[in-house]
């Protein structure tokens, strides 16, 4: 079933229009970097903490996300860029996720990755597979504050904010995200 699932999904975002001309190329990267740059500001403004996180990491990477769920399956598709610090190379990559598990909503989400290590950020770039249990509830008067830590930790060396701009996702689910590489602006 869950094979079913991720050809489903692939399937789904093969069907995203590539960019034809050099223009378009630019274009479209332009446009993720300002995304990038925008949804950067906001996680300094709604955690300011954020800020000496990124610093001190090796990299990081933000990716704009439209979900949706509806009774036993879900879906997310998007795209972003991640960003090793110490070399300034930019990797524009894409998104596609599958959500088998009952929940209801539509919503438009950022996320950020922070990669305390480049082996984490090679990693994510490289194969970026991420399975597990996910329960998710995002509100926008949600925090990620827990302590002195913030974000949530989704594998070692590696931090996630997840930014809504409007409306929730609720549900309890088993998760498969692939995040990899954008061959059309790479």
């Amino acid at each position: 079933m869950m094979s079913l699932l991720v050809v489903l999904g692939l399937g789904l975002q093969a069907c995203a229009p590539a960019p034809v001309s050099q223009s378009q190329v630019d274009e479209q990267r332009a446009d993720i970097r300002a995304m990038a740059n925008e949804t950067i500001a906001q996680l300094y403004q709604q955690y300011p903490a954020a800020r000496r996180q990124i610093q001190r990491a090796a990299g990081y990477a933000v990716f704009s996300n439209f979900g949706f769920k509806v009774l036993f399956m879900g879906s997310a598709t998007g795209e972003g860029l991640a960003v090793s610090r110490a070399t300034r190379r930019e990797t524009f990559m894409r998104m596609v996720e599958l959500q088998p598990g009952y929940g209801f909503g539509v919503q438009r989400f950022r996320l950020v990755f922070v990669f305390e290590t480049p082996q984490a950020l090679d990693q994510f770039v490289s194969s970026g597979w991420e399975f597990g249990a996910n329960a998710m509830a995002s509100a926008q008067s949600s925090t990620q504050q827990m302590g002195n830590q913030l974000g949530v930790s989704v594998s070692p060396g590696v931090l996630m904010y997840q930014l809504s701009d409007q409306g929730a996702i609720v549900g309890v689910s088993l998760t498969g995200a692939k995040y990899y590489p954008d061959p059309n602006l790479n």
